[in-house]
């Protein structure tokens, strides 16, 4: 536009100005999609699997009217909390967003927000980088007459860009999740200044500050996963926690090909965060099952290389993987290219050794041209340690495009449209994520004498196992879960719960819990038409509850679980066809 306005001006003066507006105009943009993007970020940690969204409204002054940012997936979005700050405000208002809001599967509430306060623009950092909600939100919010503006493509600008680049690193884990088919993996280690993450002994506590020390816990409080390998726990016998940070506290991995572990160490006491073990098939199965008897779940793995892993935890959801282990499972890997981004801090000690380990072991590297070279390197002082960081994978800009079938049977003619599909769901970001009781859709169920709204249909569930309890400690349980700010905090309580304090939960639960599960699902379905139409939409198809680790609720990983989550969902839909069915022989009749 500015060229443009250039080539029309009779007047330098004139020509100049306009130049000077659309900096300025860039300059203001760029600085309130920051602000929408360090939002975002303040809830890392809390939203996984699910994006970080941020939301800023700025008066036609350029002042700051309301801010929001998405606290976990199933409450309120960033756009309608800063909406509600902004009130009176919005009319005529821009609205800063880092990221296209994922509003799907009848879901408008963000787009709704922005549309009923009257916003009279969008600036959007970055479309979804999922490919089925690509655009869909932008296109909603166009066609209620709101100008949108996305950075990169209605223009560009060097200040823009960068403000761009803010909001693919905010979400870098999403993004690389989303193009690779792995987690967004970390690598986070500490040395000496003379490269030595311990001295020859072994001994490593500490290399690194206590200011460095409450920066790893805040790492992990923003991951969903902290992996180590077998050296780890023989040698450090670390607890994995986010003490003194921010966030949840991550699952903790163990990568050990022979499971030559101890059977005392940190890592086994499950009683507040659990642990995997992943390890070669047939493995020591006397150990396994001693793992099993302290909670710990072991997971076999034909090859035991970091790709088959993080590909498995793929899978199982996980977004975020921060790698804490030592240099001969962190060499493997960066060869296996499942590292995205390495964090390394570096403490002014000298420890010497020639036999001293270092924090990357082999990598068949002979010469400087072969050195991996960082991207987007970052340099920052952390009390007397420096700390340096940078991507090993540029964060992809833009995503494959996702066949269509059409697309898929012109590829493939042996693909028969005609023969019945299997249709997996699993994370509500899915193309049917709405089938999965997380999905954020309140339900009003009978409670007691009266009835009461749950945030989702895992809510009701996980507070139904302690229902009818006489303990107050049941009530409690109850009232946590039902108050719970997301589904994934209600599955958290409601499951530590029950293995920490079985006496807690009711007796009949195993006989009850299917009929719960269905009458939850049955009220969702009736309550919102267009998870109706969804549901009727896939007759003839199998559904299928793709988790690998549920063997009742999901598939497995293997096709060997229960899937009573998917068989409900065809238990419910044969119905409702039966009633359509039924429905229209009445009609006929009646005729």
């Amino acid at each position: 536009m500015a060229a443009l306005s250039f080539r029309l001006c009779s007047s330098p003066l004139i020509c100049r100005a306009t130049l000077d507006n659309g900096r300025n105009h860039h300059a203001t943009d760029a600085s309130f999609i920051r602000r929408a993007a360090d939002l975002s970020e303040m809830s890392a940690g809390l939203t996984s699997p699910h994006p970080n969204f941020g939301c800023v409204i700025a008066t036609p002054s350029g002042k700051v009217a309301g801010e929001g940012y998405l606290y976990a997936q199933g409450t309120k979005p960033a756009e309608a909390l800063a909406v509600e700050a902004a009130g009176e405000f919005c009319r005529g208002s821009t609205a800063y967003l880092n990221m296209e809001p994922g509003d799907c599967h009848g879901d408008h509430t963000a787009v709704s927000a922005l549309v009923e306060a009257g916003v009279g623009r969008v600036v959007v950092g970055i479309r979804h980088p999922l490919q089925h909600l690509r655009g869909s939100a932008i296109r909603e919010m166009r066609s209620h007459g709101i100008e949108v503006n996305v950075l990169g493509e209605d223009f560009q600008s060097k200040v823009l860009e960068d403000a761009r680049k803010c909001c693919l690193l905010v979400n870098a884990p999403l993004i690389h999740r989303a193009c690779s088919r792995v987690p967004f993996s970390l690598l986070k280690y500490a040395m000496t200044l003379d490269g030595k993450i311990a001295a020859s002994s072994g001994h490593a506590a500490w290399i690194s500050s206590k200011l460095s020390r409450t920066r790893v816990f805040e790492l992990r409080g923003r991951s969903d996963a902290v992996i180590v390998g077998g050296n780890t726990v023989r040698q450090d016998d670390p607890r994995l926690t986010a003490r003194h940070g921010q966030g949840h506290t991550p699952t903790r991995i163990v990568m050990s090909q022979s499971l030559d572990l101890p059977e005392k160490a940190n890592l086994w006491d499950v009683s507040e965060v659990s642990t995997i073990v992943a390890t070669q098939r047939g493995a020591r199965k006397s150990y396994q099952k001693f793992l099993a008897s302290k909670g710990v779940e072991v997971v076999e793995f034909d090859m035991l290389n970091p790709r088959e892993v993080m590909e498995y935890f793929h899978l199982r959801g996980y977004l975020s993987i921060l790698w804490e282990c030592g240099g001969t499972l962190a060499a493997s890997a960066i060869a296996s290219g499942v590292i995205h981004k390495v964090v390394a801090f570096i403490a002014p000690k000298i420890i010497g050794g020639s036999k001293a380990p270092s924090p990357v072991g082999e990598l068949g590297m002979v010469e400087m041209t072969q050195a991996l070279n960082l991207i987007d390197v970052c340099y920052e002082q952390v009390g007397p340690d420096m700390l340096v960081s940078g991507f090993l994978q540029p964060v992809p800009d833009l995503l494959p495009v996702i066949p269509s079938e059409d697309a898929t049977f012109e590829i493939d003619p042996s693909v028969n449209p005609f023969e019945s599909s299997i249709i997996f769901f699993y994370k509500t970001w899915d193309l049917y994520g709405s089938f999965s009781n997380f999905s954020p859709h309140p339900i009003r169920m009978p409670y007691g004498d009266d009835y009461r709204t749950w945030s989702s249909v895992e809510h009701y569930y996980q507070a139904n196992k302690f229902v009818g309890v006489e303990n107050p400690l049941s009530h409690d349980c109850v009232e946590k879960i039902r108050t719970a700010k997301s589904p994934e905090e209600a599955a958290l309580v409601g499951r530590s719960k029950q293995r920490q304090q079985p006496e807690l939960v009711r007796s009949d639960w195993e006989d009850v819990k299917i009929e719960v599960m269905y009458m939850a699902l049955k009220c969702k379905f009736s309550t919102y038409p267009h998870l109706k139409t969804m549901l009727l939409s896939t007759a003839g198809s199998v559904l299928v509850e793709a988790s690998p680790h549920d063997l009742f609720w999901g598939g497995g990983r293997e096709g060997e679980g229960l899937n009573y989550l998917g068989r409900l969902l065809m238990q419910l839909r044969s119905e409702y066809l039966g009633e359509s069915s039924v429905s229209a022989e009445n009609t006929s009749l009646a005729v």
